[in-house]
């Protein structure tokens, strides 16, 4: 390790949750290690046990105040399994999915707008105090506006679906606790055609990031890797709510495709590293070393055989013609991001005119079992959740593959790629460059806070040093 000089950018910002991103440059200056590290421990698939299963889809949430819906849902899907319900009322899954589009769409926003766009806006080197939501409205007050008003929409759609904004209470196993009524929706149908109008301009402007730097999206991060998300049954329609599970090759080969999502663990397998909490899942028949893969809004653009409203679809078209195939962009994440939005309000506006939503059949009942698995698309990519009850209704067994935890490679893949390209050989380091780094983290829109918890004998480790520096005491936990 002789001449290896350390660089580190703690925390990582403008993403949610704690991390942070060490780089280890050689004596001549060049990058030799990067990594992108999940420093908080949460530990939900540990203390979810002994609750009751009812408990579950309102606990679960506190994983995120950013996506709390998407686990609420997952969760509320795999409590359907365990109450023995295989199809809810018609009310009860336009509700969750109305409930579910709102909630992409404004977590779509709050990324584009809030995270990102203060780099896309200004450039990755503008100064730091330049690089921030109040800098885009003081710069673009109008965009600034539609950026908040856009995320309220989506807010007010997930308050009038799950009760609350945030950790709201609206599905339930088997179904829902409330329908829409009808002053509520006419509200959501007089703002609908403007938050549609308002979403195509910010794709166009995603698009438009995308074209008009080209050279820059080639060459940032990217690499080709497989790609896995659902799908709708029997066509391969982008399916944010429900569907089977599809994965691709780099060249779009399928790897495997309409998996029932329940035999996700015939597919899929964990492995941990002892630097992270976070854990890399891969592909089983690939191996750890070829299976790794991605998901999200780019991954679903490349698994959908199309999207099943108009604007969307067109925009999706657009997307696939200009990548020439299947697109492993980093960047370009944001352009695919955008597309998910106008899809999310154009379901919003079509699901606000279907009279099922005024239903009174809210919950369905069925025979009793022992296990559940409920999987969904959240806004930063598939998300699973997988429940094992006893006979007093407790918990016994909780596993959680998130969003984030799947891009865990792809993430620190995209790390080194640009840390290589941006610092290996310069004289001097400037925050400019290292925020190249982070863009490259939120380009995947992570939520760390999601992703941290750990699988077989990962340590929690704590130590008591004395004011010498002296290590006095030290614990270590097996989680």
């Amino acid at each position: 390790m002789t001449g290896i000089r350390l660089i580190e950018i703690s925390p990582v910002t403008r993403v949610e949750g704690h991390g942070k991103v060490t780089i280890h440059l050689d004596a001549d200056g060049n990058v030799d290690e990067a990594r992108l590290h999940i420093v908080e421990f949460r530990g939900f698939e540990r203390f979810i046990r002994g609750r009751l299963m009812w408990e579950v889809p309102v606990i679960v949430q506190r994983l995120c105040g950013i996506c709390p819906v998407s686990h609420h849902l997952a969760a509320a899907k795999a409590m359907d399994q365990i109450a023995g319900v295989d199809v809810l009322p018609p009310t009860a899954e336009k509700m969750r999915r109305l409930m579910h589009y709102g909630q992409v769409m404004q977590s779509h926003v709050l990324h584009f707008f809030h995270l990102s766009a203060p780099d896309l806006l200004f450039g990755f080197g503008a100064p730091a105090e330049r690089r921030n939501i109040f800098e885009v409205i003081r710069e673009n007050p109008t965009l600034g506006l539609r950026a908040i008003q856009m995320r309220k929409f989506g807010q007010e759609i997930i308050e009038a679906t799950a009760g609350k904004k945030i950790h709201g209470t609206g599905a339930i196993p088997g179904g829902i606790n409330r329908n829409l009524p009808l002053e509520t929706r006419d509200r959501f149908l007089a703002q609908v055609d403007e938050m549609l109008a308002w979403a195509q301009d910010a794709l166009a402007l995603a698009r438009g990031y995308v074209e008009d730097h080209a050279a820059l999206v080639k060459g940032f991060g990217n690499f080709a890797s497989n790609h896995m998300s659902l799908v709708r049954e029997g066509d391969g329609a982008l399916d944010l709510y429900h569907g089977r599970l599809r994965a691709l090759g780099p060249q779009g080969t399928p790897i495997f495709d309409m998996v029932d999502y329940c035999d996700y663990h015939k597919h899929l397998i964990e492995d941990v590293r002892s630097w992270s909490y976070m854990k890399f899942p891969f592909i089983r028949s690939l191996g750890a070393e070829d299976g790794w893969y991605r998901v999200g809004p780019m991954a679903r653009m490349n698994t959908a055989s199309f999207i099943d409203t108009p604007l969307a679809d067109a925009a999706h078209q657009a997307l696939r013609a200009f990548s020439g195939g299947l697109n492993h962009s980093t960047l370009a994440n944001h352009w695919a991001r955008m597309i998910e939005v106008v899809h999310c309000v154009e379901k919003i506006r079509e699901l606000l005119h279907d009279p099922d939503l005024q239903g009174t059949d809210l919950v369905a009942k069925g025979e009793r079992r022992f296990e559940g698995i409920g999987v969904i698309e959240a806004p930063r990519g598939n998300l699973i959740h997988h429940y094992k009850v006893d006979e007093h209704d407790q918990v016994t067994f909780c596993n959680l593959i998130v969003s984030t935890t799947h891009n865990n490679e792809g993430m620190n893949r995209a790390v080194k790629a640009v840390a290589v390209q941006h610092l290996s050989g310069q004289p001097k380091i400037t925050e400019g460059m290292l925020n190249h780094v982070e863009v490259a983290i939120r380009a995947y829109d992570p939520c760390l806070s999601c992703a941290t918890h750990a699988l077989g004998q990962m340590p929690l480790q704590v130590e008591l040093v004395g004011p010498g520096g002296e290590v006095i005491d030290r614990a270590a936990q097996c989680l």
